[in-house]
């Protein structure tokens, strides 16, 4: 983008992001975990009454990404972040970043806590599919990819929402003047 071509990232765009953003990133995320090793059933742990359960992890899951995502879009549309982030593939970067450190205080916060309140003392996990280390390093493993699959489609879309598309559309589709 040029000069006079940098996006306005406006209310309706910087919150619907977000909350969509964070929504699609939450299900791409928690079918990692829920498909690669039932661990989204843990964050049942952090529901008001807890359970760790399928239904009860799937709810807190995509209610914490829904707020990250709201998060994500409070700092990405900061008029000093909004510099230097401006082309889609930025904005996956963006993206990548947040769920990376995300998942850093996810894990050494979050987790523990979610792993508490359900009961679960230490690793392994009871319903990883594999027993003793090999499992702590499959869900370490896990976790990560998750939130990096979080970070990407949340990046994405909230480009998306905003009009950023990626350069190989770009060129390809006329994009409308708003």
């Amino acid at each position: 983008m040029g000069e006079n071509d940098k996006q306005i990232i406006d209310g309706v765009g910087r919150w619907g992001g977000g909350f969509t953003g964070g929504l699609a990133g939450g299900i791409a995320m928690g079918l990692v975990l829920h498909l690669g090793g039932n661990q989204i059933e843990l964050l049942g742990g952090l529901a008001p009454l807890p359970a760790a359960d399928v239904g009860a992890g799937w709810t807190m899951h995509l209610l914490l990404s829904v707020l990250f995502g709201l998060t994500f879009a409070a700092v990405i549309s900061r008029p000093r972040i909004q510099d230097v982030v401006e082309t889609f593939r930025e904005y996956l970067i963006a993206g990548i970043v947040f769920g990376t450190v995300l998942g850093i205080v996810a894990g050494g916060l979050i987790f523990p806590i979610a792993m508490t309140r359900a009961g679960i003392g230490a690793f392994p996990l009871p319903f990883l599919p594999m027993p003793g280390m090999a499992a702590e390093l499959f869900a370490a493993l896990l976790f990560a990819i998750g939130h990096l699959v979080y970070g990407l489609v949340l990046g994405a879309v909230f480009a998306t929402i905003n009009g950023i598309a990626p350069d190989v559309i770009r060129g390809r589709v006329p994009i409308s003047d708003r």
